[in-house]
């Protein structure tokens, strides 16, 4: 089995890891994966999973407990993860929510606002989003063109942000902008934007490639009035702040690639064991064999660095340029790897009802999103070369 061929990880070894991994188990496979399908039909999750997932303690896991979290450490935030892409699933975006956005909170915003969204986030009750994109503006955030106008006790924001994960649920989302009084180097603010506010519109819900279950939609604004006090951090250091927190986010992507290699492998081999052609099961054939001997061997080379990128984040040492290495490096990966293992299912791996076929098409996003995968060669060849050109 490919569990007992892995070597055993110690970022997971506390007895704490393994009760929560099989509660995460249990939780998923009855709330969960019941509904999934139906989710992709209608283009969005339930509220109602997001306050069951807040009700397990599944929410905002790093988040300390003064502010509604959990108080564990990243460690458990990233078993969940996996966790989730394990058995395919990428409807809920829950890792945004708590390991990014909860985490800009923690890091950079006031007591009163972490006051005002921390222990609702925990809870499933406010579910978060980050709007960074646009659409003339993808990796190169610094070209953003959404404005906010000083007016004296607050901004006015107009603009449009676009794939935005959770955009059509959200109560709330951390809005990149530029604030045109900043000087031009640091013109770039955050701001935490009610979604209640008027002129704050959601768009319907983009026909995607993949990830059907997970909304994803434009956010326009439209003279959004947002007090000062929702400046997160401080204006004019939300360049800053992005650059910063990136590194994780990226990190949860080389979480997720791995989570959803691993589970395309034991589904190949459970349905090469049992699948026959000539007369005897698929895997008795030397071709079979090969292909999950390779993907099971990048699996394990990729989860080994993936893990040591987990305790520098816990430690607060992870460098940008190692999570972009975990990223571009992970995210390749699991594209091979579920190309090889949907290839071994024939005919039936292009048919959508196979779960091979729903991950070919979810996992391929892994390469754009979270900075596409060629600005991560530029970041791992600009250090590289430090010093040098």
């Amino acid at each position: 089995m490919l569990s007992e061929l892995l070597v055993k990880r110690n970022i997971y070894e506390s007895q704490n890891h393994e009760l929560i991994g099989l509660m995460i188990d249990d939780f998923l496979k009855r709330e969960i994966l019941p509904f999934h399908a139906e989710w992709e039909k209608n283009g969005k999750v339930s509220r109602e999973i997001w306050e069951q997932t807040g009700t397990q303690g599944l929410l905002c896991i790093d988040v300390p407990e003064k502010y509604g979290g959990v108080g564990f450490d990243f460690s458990f935030s990233a078993l969940f993860i996996e966790k989730l892409a394990n058995f395919g699933i990428t409807g809920p975006g829950f890792s945004l929510h708590s390991d990014i956005i909860a985490n800009y909170i923690v890091k950079y915003g006031t007591e009163a606002q972490k006051n005002s969204y921390l222990p609702a986030m925990s809870q499933g009750t406010k579910i978060g989003a980050i709007a960074m994109t646009e659409p003339d503006c993808g990796s190169d955030l610094s070209n953003i063109k959404t404005t906010a106008v000083d007016k004296g006790s607050y901004y006015l924001v107009n603009g449009q942000k676009i794939f935005i994960t959770n955009g059509l649920l959200c109560d709330f989302a951390i809005v990149a902008v530029k604030t045109p009084n900043a000087s031009q180097k640091d013109s770039i603010t955050l701001l935490l934007m009610d979604a209640t506010a008027e002129g704050f519109q959601k768009g319907t819900t983009f026909k995607k490639l993949g990830m059907h279950a997970q909304d994803t939609c434009t956010l326009f604004f439209d003279n959004v009035k947002v007090p000062k006090e929702q400046v997160l951090f401080e204006e004019g250091k939300g360049f800053q702040l992005m650059m910063n927190e990136l590194s994780r986010e990226r990190l949860t992507i080389a979480i997720a690639s791995a989570g959803m290699a691993k589970g395309a492998i034991e589904e190949t081999i459970k349905y090469t064991t049992i699948r026959k052609a000539f007369k005897k099961p698929i895997a008795g054939f030397q071709n079979t064999q090969f292909k999950l001997a390779e993907c099971a061997t990048q699996l394990q080379i990729h989860q080994a660095f993936i893990d040591q990128c987990i305790a520098l984040e816990i430690r607060g040492e992870l460098s940008a340029e190692s999570a972009a290495i975990a990223k571009c490096s992970a995210s390749e990966m699991s594209t091979n790897i579920i190309d090889e293992c949907l290839q071994l299912f024939g005919g039936y791996g292009y048919m959508w009802e196979y779960p091979i076929a729903r991950r070919f098409a979810d996992n391929r996003v892994a390469k754009i999103y979270g900075g596409t995968n060629e600005i991560m060669k530029i970041l791992i060849a600009k250090k590289l070369l430090e010093g040098h050109i």
